[in-house]
């Protein structure tokens, strides 16, 4: 009998055999999962919108952690050869960093095949990482005191505007962008020249003191002054923020000055090591791709980065698109920052 097994038999042996291999892939295939590090404000998007389309195309579970962007960084650091965040989603200038210590995995458009789709500026450092999304920013005001806007970023150094103005600490990206503008105004040059020429741009900042009201850090505090009307003008402020606002009902707008606009963009990355590393490529890509982007760019009040993908309604389709050298930032910030401290202070 043991030496004359049917083919009957031989066959259910097979599938049994076959069916206690395959077990402990079925029970990984169900258990999948993939930890993706991100900012606080993005998590009621990411888990209404993202997480349901995602989950449910890859059968698997995202599990988002909100923070900053350094804390983001920092978790990569300490956990350097055996990560457990697989994608990030942070600031350019973070991305910098995060590339100097070898913390990412270069992105390529056989693992990642809506790269191809995205506009070349928003694809960084030969695919080191990637934008998904470009919030950007422009001059915030008022609607109540200034219903017909903010036609130029040169307007408020107007005498006008004495003690109604608030700026964005040097500590924020967002405060980047005005001391790039501040140049271009004081010097003339475009804004490629003029961002190289921050001396220029320190010294019409500082011409501005008689006409602020206070700098900020922490961004909700600005825009509860913003909305009473104590303040007129947010200059640098982000759509992401202001027409969120905006949308709920806050008398306040957006305006996108004559100079043009800042793209303050949301990057996405694969981690090194990353555990999961097929299901973060896909995750990339989705957030890459049109379907998700049509999907998200409304909601967050931001630009697409995905060429085949139109801008919402209400967003400035002919703006000037002023973009920022981060390597040129990474380079120099802490010194800025620290005359930022020494020459803006009130």
């Amino acid at each position: 009998m043991t030496g004359n097994i049917s083919r009957r038999h031989a066959l259910k042996a097979g599938v049994g055999a076959l069916a206690l291999v395959a077990a402990p892939t079925i029970v990984r295939a169900q258990a999948k999962e993939i930890v993706i590090g991100g900012a606080a404000s993005h998590k009621p998007w990411v888990e209404s919108i993202v997480q349901p389309f995602f989950e449910k195309k890859y059968a698997c579970k995202i599990v988002y952690e909100g923070t900053r962007s350094l804390v983001n960084l920092e978790k990569m650091q300490k956990n350097k050869g055996s990560q457990y965040l697989s994608v990030v989603q942070m600031d350019d200038p973070v991305m910098i960093l995060a590339v100097k210590e070898d913390l990412l995995e270069k992105l390529t458009p056989d693992k990642v095949p809506n790269l191809a789709n995205i506009r070349p500026d928003a694809v960084h450092m030969d695919g080191m990482w990637a934008n998904y999304l470009a919030p950007w920013q422009g001059i915030a005001y008022n609607k109540n005191v200034l219903p017909n806007g903010v036609a130029s970023w040169g307007d408020v150094w107007d005498a006008k505007f004495k003690g109604r103005v608030i700026l964005p600490s040097l500590q924020n990206t967002e405060g980047l962008a005005n001391l790039f503008m501040a140049s271009h105004l004081a010097s003339g040059k475009p804004m490629s020249e003029a961002e190289k020429d921050t001396d220029a741009g320190f010294k019409q900042l500082a011409r501005l003191k008689p006409n602020l009201l206070t700098v900020y850090t922490q961004m909700p505090q600005a825009f509860n002054l913003l909305e009473q009307g104590e303040a007129w003008v947010i200059v640098g402020a982000l759509s992401s923020y202001a027409l969120e606002r905006k949308a709920a009902g806050a008398p306040i707008d957006l305006a996108a000055p004559k100079e043009g606009i800042f793209a303050s963009p949301s990057g996405i990355c694969m981690v090194k090591g990353a555990p999961a590393p097929a299901l973060a490529h896909a995750y990339i890509n989705e957030m890459l791709g049109a379907e998700v982007q049509g999907k998200i760019s409304a909601p967050t009040f931001a630009l697409p980065t995905n060429k085949s993908v139109a801008p919402p309604a209400g967003m400035p389709t002919n703006a000037t698109m002023h973009s920022i050298d981060w390597a040129f930032v990474a380079e120099n910030r802490n010194e800025w920052v620290k005359r930022w401290d020494r020459e803006m202070a009130i």
